[in-house]
């Protein structure tokens, strides 16, 4: 079992700044993928933003040039630096991870944090 644990969410008045983080801990032997999912209330979660493998990245087109993934592997953490927030990326945020539990065993597993509220408001 591997536990995901958030922080970092809050209150932030538009073209303000979060940074939410997101810390894995139990049987891991390699992370996959880890990354970033928002859903906004009545609307479908979302891809912000993830690691895919060869340490390549994706990114939501609404938040491009504005949020920043990036990760400690020595932490199993990952941090997502968000930056001129705008009402619209009002949402509960969570992270995904990735993981193989076990060196013998490919199978892999897909775990969520709880979820953290950013809330972007005058």
């Amino acid at each position: 079992q591997v536990q995901l644990v958030e922080s970092g969410g809050g209150l932030v008045q538009p073209g303000g700044s979060l940074r939410l983080s997101c810390a894995a801990s139990g049987s891991i032997f390699s992370i996959n993928a880890m990354g970033w999912f928002r859903q906004a209330p009545g609307k479908e979660r979302e891809l912000v933003a993830n690691f895919i493998s060869g340490g390549r990245t994706n990114y939501a087109d609404s938040v491009k040039d504005r949020f920043t993934i990036s990760r400690d592997d020595a932490k199993n953490t990952v941090y997502l630096q968000m930056d001129d927030l705008k009402p619209e990326d009002t949402a509960v945020y969570y992270c995904n991870f990735q993981v193989r539990h076990y060196a013998y065993s490919t199978r892999q597993f897909e775990y969520w944090g709880q979820g953290t509220l950013v809330t972007v408001s005058e």
